[in-house]
């Protein structure tokens, strides 16, 4: 087996308007930099819907995925919701505040 080196990193620490770590450019922004460092490895957290206290450990199925990761910038650039259902929401930059994003989140969403 060759040597490899890599990252642990779950989607929600990176960095990102919404709120929250999302599957968009900051996402692929990431990769892209795995590429550029030769990294091989990229380990994440389970995706699912998370549970009690926040954790990715205690989610509720083991099959979906979880709606917080759906980034927002690109369901406007698809058109698919309008600008005034995003209202900024002034997140913290360091910290993600779970309750306050999946609030916002599942109300543009719906």
């Amino acid at each position: 087996m060759e040597r490899s080196s890599g990252v642990l990193l779950h989607i929600s620490s990176l960095p990102g308007e919404g709120g929250i770590g999302c599957f968009g450019k900051d996402a692929f922004r990431f990769v892209d930099f795995l590429e550029r460092t030769e990294q091989k490895i990229w380990q994440i957290l389970p995706l699912g819907p998370v549970g009690y206290g926040n954790s990715p450990y205690q989610c509720y199925s083991a099959f979906a995925g979880n709606p917080m990761f759906i980034d927002v910038e690109q369901l406007l650039g698809d058109r698919l919701i309008s600008k005034e259902k995003v209202a900024d929401q002034n997140f913290k930059d360091k910290k993600v505040e779970f309750e306050r994003v999946e609030e916002w989140k599942i109300e543009i969403l719906q």
